[in-house]
Order: structure tokens, then sequence, then C-alpha cells
């Protein structure tokens, strides 16, 4: 073997030594030996084998080492075990990796003696002073956490714990290291991440407790069962005492509130969840959390029944639902329902006007809606373009870009009360004359008084484009102060008014305008989406034909996250109400429960209606909407965990049926559930004339698109009795004026431990940055199919890591896995739109769906976008594709360190622009 360079091997003493790759030679020929016995000694077949498994550790191992300078001893017995697996050898890395348990035993035997041997650790406590460590209350913690769990083990936890203790740590060092050596295993077994949740929950509890009781007091979970009653009144006390929660709250029956909740059902939440919990939306006050989770979900609860007849039945009835993850009201709702300042809703939709004073209005008005935490969607396309004439000055005007510049940096300077950036998107009609302009915002080059690196963007498309780019057909674009009547209209009055001004145009009577190729500037969209990942692309014919408020105004964009399809106006502030129901948990082996999917649907419905009446509206144009029209945005989330349930791939006809079943039972219960509320509340205000007035549902309006566009290849299957419902709806009328839209739910999805929404799988194992650190990620469903076929193990672990969270390459996996178990990435996104085509049917808004691609060309892009514009899609919305290196194929370990929100209070930003906005 050749001579290697010498670099340090860290002992588990921590003293360095030079590596030895006799010592590797040695070690596996042991592990040989010990197999097939002393005979096999002489022969050349081990010796061979032994000398070719060495040399591929020694190279792996020194290629590492370049970059790490030095190795610890566990690492290089890793890769050694690795080897012997993936070489076949899979008697000798057993023996092998017996051998290594027997030594960590006696190890671990020899450190306890020296324990008891050795001087108490000293622990520093609230009060300062110094107490020897509770060696057994520590042991008793740790068992605690692992109760219940399969697969889990207080040992190693307690053992790597113990590596990172020394004399004179903290309370809350200490409780710090006991999660992050439980985070260190969940790469070997997902359960791992609950137990790092429940260590989190007595760290929490430690806190709250001490707060709100104002002495230092702790309590296990078997404790919390009796003193979660006596926590609670007090708990609300202290918070309306500091001025965060509303006084109406404490005229709540609080006992028997206390006695409806849940405790254990803090046991079910995975760190992730409990992590952005404890960073993000847990009341607090100079840092210290003091609000325990079912208290949360309560306070929730009864922040949106303080209106209700009976509070205290509706308060627990809301309770159960979300605190049992069926449903999940969004972020903004549960930020602050129950607070001095319940700004519940999620979205806010503005159009902004071609004048100074109105430009700046909007803006200001973007501030003052993203104050507490509302995700924005401006519409710019009537402000007039470069070039155009400004009659007051008698000059001629810079365009949008420079007003777009402005609005970005106000979501930058408002962050929502330090729990996030603020959020906007902005939105352009494809016929703008500063369409090139728009194109280049978000480009890392040029100018950057004309980028806006942190404003999402958005096209707003006709259909009359589309058909041009299909025909290869000139498209002309014009300055929107002189074609004015088009910023309101769509389908074929749009192609009549446009035609029109391009005759005008081409006669001389238009003065600012410009004619290109269509299929030239739809090629540009496709590439700077592809390379900045904006614009977006959204169309504006699809969301105003079927909108079922047509009849009272013009939708003019969608919002942040393109869910969102409502009517704005000068007087009228769109704002939208979301939650979303866990599809995860409505599903059997046998299907949907239906029973359970009507109730969590009945009583979401309902809550999401009393966010109108208790909402704090920070300007007069979203009041007024919002109690005019009532809109409220039902979704869905826990998709991807629904098709591994039905044991569904994602790339499969069954799985597309099951979006169109699905959808249209959530559909129907939404409809049914607001045509209930309308028959004891009353009808929304706008009613007559929409759509619901005229008996023309969701699934019939599919039809008034496909007449504009002269046909719609669309399947229109159904097998719910419509004809019934829809003969109510006209009858007793609707409480809202819309009721669904399928919202990203970025960091709600979080919290249930489900998957984001209708979202595929990214990888079965990663990890996840946010800004509450770094978070391994299993696909447990994986896990536990691959524990029942005995191939969950190290080397299934590494090679998870090495191929990027993929089973496509590892040849042990069978092929039923790997298409269950597709990644993003991995699956042609014609099955994304195909399914989201199938449940926009079924919905009188729209759903934020991204597309992924991971080897993208300009064909099969623009084949996959002319494809959601022929199926119907009113918008879509990220494009994901894959960077052009590959993450570091390092142990996972090493990245779950980075834990910094624990127990500090920090600034929260957007897990991925835009998204979390929503929900």
């Amino acid at each position: 073997m050749a001579a290697e360079p010498v670099f340090g091997v860290i002992r588990r003493n921590g003293g360095v030594s030079a590596f030895d790759p006799a010592k590797i030679t040695v070690a596996m020929t042991k592990a040989f030996l010990a197999v097939e016995g002393s005979a096999a000694a002489a022969s050349r077949r081990i010796h061979d084998t032994v000398a070719e498994l060495s040399e591929g550790v020694v190279v792996a191992l020194t290629r590492r080492a370049e970059a790490e300078r030095a190795l610890h001893i566990e690492d290089i017995q890793d890769a050694v075990e690795l080897a012997l697996m993936r070489g076949g050898h899979h008697k000798v890395a057993r023996a092998y990796v017996l051998y290594r348990d027997s030594r960590a035993l006696a190890r671990r035997e020899r450190a306890e003696a020296a324990r008891s041997e050795a001087p108490t650790l000293q622990v520093r406590h609230a009060d300062g002073c110094l107490r020897p460590l509770d060696e057994t209350a520590l042991a008793a913690l740790v068992a605690e956490a692992c109760a219940g769990l399969d697969d889990v083990a207080p040992e190693p936890i307690l053992t790597e714990l113990r590596r990172n203790l020394y004399d004179g740590i903290d309370l809350g060092e200490l409780s710090l290291a006991g999660i992050m050596a439980a985070r260190t295993l969940v790469e070997q077994e997902p359960n791992y991440t609950r137990v790092s949740a429940r260590l989190l929950l007595d760290r929490l509890r430690r806190e709250a407790l001490s707060h709100v009781f104002a002495s230092p007091r702790t309590a296990s979970a078997a404790e919390m069962e009796g003193l979660y009653a006596t926590y609670f009144p007090a708990y609300l006390a202290r918070a309306v005492e500091a001025g965060l929660m509303d006084p109406e709250l404490l005229r709540f029956d609080t006992d028997r509130l206390a006695r409806a909740l849940r405790p254990e059902r803090d046991g079910q939440f995975e760190f992730l969840g409990l992590q952005t919990l404890y960073d993000r939306y847990f009341l607090q006050t100079g840092g210290t959390r003091f609000e325990l989770p079912q208290a949360f979900f309560m306070r929730v609860a009864m922040g949106l029944a303080l209106r209700e007849v009976d509070r205290e039945a509706r308060a627990i009835e809301f309770y159960d639902l979300l605190s049992s993850f069926d449903f999940m009201a969004s972020t903004p709702t549960l930020f602050n329902a129950g607070t001095t300042r319940p700004q519940l809703s999620s979205c806010f939709l503005t159009t902004v006007p071609d004048a100074l004073e109105g430009i700046f209005g909007a803006v200001r008005d973007n501030a003052m809606l993203a104050k507490y935490s509302g995700g924005l969607g401006n519409d710019w396309t009537r402000v007039r373009g470069l070039g155009a004439h400004i009659k007051g000055t008698n000059g001629e005007s810079q365009g949008v870009v420079p007003f777009l510049k402005v609005a970005n940096d106000t979501a930058v300077a408002v962050n929502q009360g330090g729990k996030r950036k603020g959020a906007v998107c902005a939105y352009l009609e494809t016929w703008h004359i500063d369409i090139d302009a728009f194109l280049d915002l978000r480009k890392n080059t040029g100018d950057e008084r004309r980028r806006t690196h942190d404003m999402n963007t958005a096209h707003w498309v006709p259909d009359l484009f589309m058909q041009r780019v299909a025909e290869d057909g000139p498209w002309t674009l014009f300055s929107p102060d002189e074609v004015p009547e088009m910023h309101d209209l769509y389908g074929p009055a749009f192609k009549a008014a446009y035609e029109a001004q391009e005759a005008r145009a081409a006669a001389g009577a238009i003065k600012v305008h410009r004619q290109v190729r269509a299929v030239d500037l739809w090629r540009r969209m496709l590439t700077m989406l592809f390379e900045t990942g904006h614009p977006w692309i959204t169309f504006k014919d699809p969301c105003n034909l079927r909108s079922p408020q047509g009849h009272a105004g013009v939708v003019h964009s969608s919002n942040l996250c393109t869910e969102i399809t409502l009517n704005t106006s000068d007087d009228e502030v769109a704002v939208c109400n979301l939650g979303s129901v866990n599809l995860a948990a409505h599903v059997g082996a046998d299907g949907l429960d239906h029973a359970r999917l009507r109730h969590t649907v009945a009583t979401a419905m309902r809550m999401l209606d009393n966010v109108i009446d208790i909402n704090f509206y920070t300007i007069p144009q979203a009041r007024r909407s919002n109690l005019r029209h009532r809109p409220v945005g039902l979704g869905l989330m826990g998709y991807q965990d629904a098709l591994h349930s039905l044991r569904l791939p994602v790339a499969s006809d069954a799985a597309v049926a099951f979006a169109d079943t699905s959808m249209e039972a959530l559909s129907y219960y939404a409809i049914e559930a607001s045509c209930n509320l309308a028959a004891e509340r009353g009808r929304y205000p706008s009613f007559e004339g929409s759509l619901w007035s005229r008996g023309i549902l969701p699934i019939d309006s599919v039809e008034i698109l496909a007449e504009a566009r002269g046909g719609l290849d669309l399947d229109r299957s159904r097998r719910f009795d419509w004809d019934t419902l829809r003969g109510r709806v006209v009858e007793t009328g609707m409480r809202n004026s819309n009721v669904m839209a399928i919202a990203p739910t970025a960091t709600i999805s979080n919290i249930c431990g489900v998957a984001q929404s209708i979202e595929p799988a990214y990888q079965n194992l990663y990890v996840k940055s946010n800004m509450s650190g770094d978070f391994t990620v299993v696909n447990e469903a994986l896990v536990r199919d691959l524990k029942a076929r005995g191939l969950w193990d190290a080397v299934m672990v590494s090679d998870l890591k090495y191929f990027d969270g993929s089973l496509g390459q590892i040849d042990r996996v069978p092929d039923d896995l790997k298409a269950l178990y597709a990644t993003a990435f991995e699956i042609d996104t014609a099955w994304l739109i195909e399914a989201a085509a199938r449940r926009q049917k079924w919905i009188d808004q729209a759903q934020s769906l991204n597309l992924y691609m991971a080897q993208a060309s300009g064909r099969r892009l623009e084949a996959l976008y002319r494809l959601a514009w022929e199926r119907g899609l009113k918008t879509t919305y990220y494009l994901r594709s894959r960077g052009a290196t590959s993450v570091e194929k390092s142990t996972l370990k090493g990245t779950d360190g980075k834990l910094n929100a624990v127990g500090v209070a920090s600034a929260c930003s957007l897990d991925d622009p835009g998204c979390e906005a929503c929900q």
C-alpha cells in the first residue's frame, strides 16, 4: 500500500496520535479470523480482500482528513464497518460490530466505576449556588423522555450527554446538553426526535412554571397531569398582567377550561414542531417563555370563541381540534388570537393606483398590514410605464420599478414585531410596457437601484398571451395610463379590447407601446424563472372566470403564496383567513375517514368565520372588504403522508385519483359547513348575484372557463350528491364568499409533524435549516418499511446521505419502496400538475403549487407550464431546481449542533421567502 500523508487521530481520551494504516489492516484481519477461523489466516483470498478493503478505507479517510486535519477514532471505525458492509461481508461486519460493542461496554463500565470514585460535578442553579449534579434525577428524566417510544433507549443519550458536561455547568446548559445529545441520534432512529422534544418540554416547564409561580419550579410529564389545571388560570392572569392577553379571557370559566386540557398531548410533538413553537409562538416576557403547549392551544381557542354564545363549549371544541393536530390555524391566528391586538388574517391583496399619493399610500398600507404578520400581494399593473407622460409635471415617468424598490425596502424594515421579515409579492400583467425591467428585478447583476432582492414577483398572464405563444404571434406592450380599461377586463372582453388597442397603436394613436414576438417573451419569462426563481407564473383568466364574486369586482392578482384569488379595488383590500386540515390524520388503511373529516371541516369553518368578526384591522379598506364578503381559505397539509399511509406512489394514476376524491370531499364538506353557518348566522352581504346565488358551484364554474377557451382537457367526474347541496346553497345562501385555498403550510405542518401542504417528499433524509437551527429530518414511514424488511442499518443511513436522501441508486431497496418513496426531483413533475388540476376543479380559489425539475431544459420547462395552463390551473408557485453541486456527504451528527434559539429570544425570518407568511 502506498505511503499516505500523516494526519492526526483523536483518541477517546482527547489525546492525538498519528494515523497508522496498518492498524486498519490488523483490525479487519481479526474480524475475518473471528468468522472464518485461524485456518484462514494463510488464505490468499483473505489477504487480498483485506488489502483491497483497507486501501479503500485509507483513501476515503485521507480525503476527509485533508479538510478536517484530524479524525476521531470512532470515525475511522465507522469507515471500516461501512466498507465491510458495502463489500458484502455481512458476517464479518457483524463480528466487527459485536467487538466494538463489547469494547464500548467495557469502557462504559470503567467510566461508571471512575465516576463513582471521582468528585461529583457541580451545577450552578438559578440563585447562583453550586449544587451536586443529581445523576439519579438526570437518568430518570431521560428515561421518562424515552418511555413508550419504540427503538430508543436512555443509555446512548446519557453517554453523549456526559461527554459534554463540565464542573460548574448551569441548569440551562445542562438541559440543552440533554436535548443536543438526543438530537445526534435522530438519523439512526426517528423516534429520538420525540425524545428531544420531551427534553425540550422539561426545559420549557422549568422556565414557564418558575415564571408563573414566581419561584424556581419544575415538574415531570406525569406530574403535569395534575399541575396543568393549577397552572392554567395563573398563566392567564400573568399574561393579562404583562399586557400580552385580552383581559376578556379572564371572564371565561377558566376552571372548566383547565379541566378540558389534555396534558398527554404534550408528548405528541416532534422536536422541530416544538422548537418552532418555543422560538416564535409561545408568549414570553424578556425572553422567558411562560406559555405551555396546551395552554397555547387553549388561548388560541378562547380567542376564536370570544363572541360565541356558549364560549366555553366552543373554546373546548376548538381546542380539541387544534391540540389533536387534526386542523391547524394559520400563523397569524396562532400568534395573535386572544392577545390585545388580534390580527388573525393571513393574506392581504391590494391594487396600487397610478398616482403618487396613491402609490405611497399603498406602501404605507403594506407596512401597517405587515406589522401584525400579514403576507402581501400587490397588483402594480395600473402604474404607468417608463416614458409615459406625466401631466402634472409635463415630464416622463420613470416607470414602476423605482416604486417597487421602495416597497421592497419597506417589507424588510417592517419585521412583524421581531418575529419574521415582512413578505410581499408584486404582480404585473404581461402586457405592461415595463415587463422587461420587471423580469430583471431579482437578478444579482445590474443597477442595484433597479433590483428587489427581498420581494417576490409574479406574472399575471391573460389567456390571450398563451394563445399568441401557441400561434407564434406578436404581442404588444402598453403603458396602462393609455389603455386603462384592460386592467379590469378578462376572457373574451379582454381579447376584444386588447385587439382594438393594438389597432390604435398601429394607427399611431398610442404613444408608448412596443411589439415583441410572444414566444420570445415567454421564453425569457421561463428563463428568468429558472435562473432567479421569479417571477412566478399565474393566470388571470381562470382566476376571474371561475371567481364566485365576479359580480362584485375583479381579481387583479393573487397573494404572496399564489393561493388566494379575491377582488381588489381602491376601496377594498382583500383579506383571507386561512387554516389547514391535516389530511394524514383523516386517512386509514381503508381510505378517508369521512365522518371525522366532516366534523373537522365543520368546526374549522366556524373558527375561520369567527376570525372575520374578531379580527383587528389595521386599515379600513381591509375591514370593509372582509365584512362585506367574508372569505376564508380552508386548505390541507399532510398529503404526502396520506399517500404513504395508503401505499400510493405520488407518480401514479391512483395518487391523482386520490387528489381528486379527497379534494371533492373537502370541498363538499366546506361548502356544506358555510351553508349551515348561513342558516345560523345569515348570508354574507354581497351574496346576491354571486355564482353561489345562481347555483354555480366550483365544479360547475369549470364549464365557464371551458366555454371561454373553446374547450378544456380536464376530468369532470364526481361522486357526491352535488345537486342536493347546490339547491340548498341557492335557497339558504353561503356565509362566506370563498371557502377553499391550499396554502404552503410551511410552518404549521412542522408543528403537526407532517409534510407541507400538497408537496411531494423533498428527501428521505436531510437537514432542514431555519432560524431555529438545523434539524435532521428522516422519513419515518420509510424507516418503518425498511425495518420491516430488515434493511434499516448504519449502511442504509450512510447510503441515504450519499445519495441525497434518494433510494433510487441503492440496489438492495426493492422497487416498490423506491416508487412509494420517490422524492420530488425523481418524479415527472407532470404528475404534480395532473393532481393539482383534479383538485382545482373543486376549489373556489387556488393552490400553492411548487414544480420541481432535476435537469431543466427549455423545452421541458415550456411543456410543464403550458400543461399547467391547459389543465385550467389558476396559479403556480416556486420552480424548484437542483443546485449545480451536491451536499456534503459527511455525517449529519455534526450539523445537529447548531441549535441557536433554545433558551434565547431571537428574531425569526421565513423558512422559505414567501411561504411562511401565509401559514
